[in-house]
């Protein structure tokens, strides 16, 4: 009679413990769920933004294009914390002394001085352009930038930067990408183009931004487009807003 009351008292434990465990997993389901829809409302709004020719600057440079002591004037913030478009121009000198005047400096500073052009603005200065994920400026070609205090002579860091997307850690890890893996990015408008090989460039603070020169930019029509689609390689689109 102890051992059947005994028994039980083990299938009622058993019945609690299985009835807990339940309980347990729809709270984290629900807490997941919520993270998830919490993350879709505030990370997931896909930006795809058109990249102009533009210059980044060391500190040095910028004192000897604009003057002893001359530090950048932000004009506009862009999408990216952080950064900005300044107020400073320069003019980009190729070889036969092809020209681009006023192209726009970017803040803030960086280590190394480089040039972002779009494959059109290459042909136009006599530059063969190799396509380089931004600072990889190694066996570049140079050119020459003219400030209104100075001259600076760049022996490389002339590249045509190769598409790419921002994101944070976390949407990352949504998309199941890391950084410096490959996506696709499919626009849609009156001439829909896919692109594909993404360079992904996620950090702890990056807003999801795809970044496209504008040769690529006119390609696609994406001031007309209508949706892009943004999605991991060898994996069905995950349609985004624009």
């Amino acid at each position: 009679m102890i051992y059947e009351s005994s028994r039980d008292l083990s299938t009622v434990a058993t019945v609690e413990r299985e009835t807990v465990e339940r309980i347990v997993r729809d709270i984290v389901r629900h807490n997941f769920s919520f993270g998830e829809s919490r993350l879709a409302a505030a990370e997931l709004e896909l930006v795809v933004s058109v990249s102009a020719r533009h210059v980044h600057l060391t500190d040095q440079d910028v004192e000897t294009l604009f003057g002893p002591g001359h530090t950048l004037t932000p004009a506009k913030d862009l999408y990216q914390d952080g950064f900005f478009a300044a107020e400073e121009t320069v003019m980009i000198v190729g070889p036969r002394r092809r020209m681009l005047p006023n192209v726009r400096v970017l803040g803030p500073t960086r280590s190394h001085s480089q040039v972002e052009l779009a494959f059109t603005d290459g042909i136009s200065l006599g530059i063969d352009l190799p396509v380089r994920a931004s600072g990889k400026i190694e066996s570049t070609p140079g050119c020459v930038l003219v400030g209104p205090a100075g001259v600076v002579e760049l022996a490389e860091g002339v590249i045509r930067a190769e598409r790419h997307v921002h994101m944070s850690m976390a949407v990352a890890r949504h998309y199941g990408v890391k950084n410096g893996d490959r996506m696709n990015l499919r626009i849609e408008s009156t001439c829909s183009v896919l692109f594909e090989d993404l360079l992904v460039r996620a950090d702890e603070t990056s807003k999801l931004e795809v970044h496209i020169d504008t040769d690529e930019g006119n390609a696609a029509d994406l001031d007309h487009a209508t949706n892009v689609k943004l999605n991991k390689q060898g994996s069905v689109c995950q349609c985004q807003s624009h």
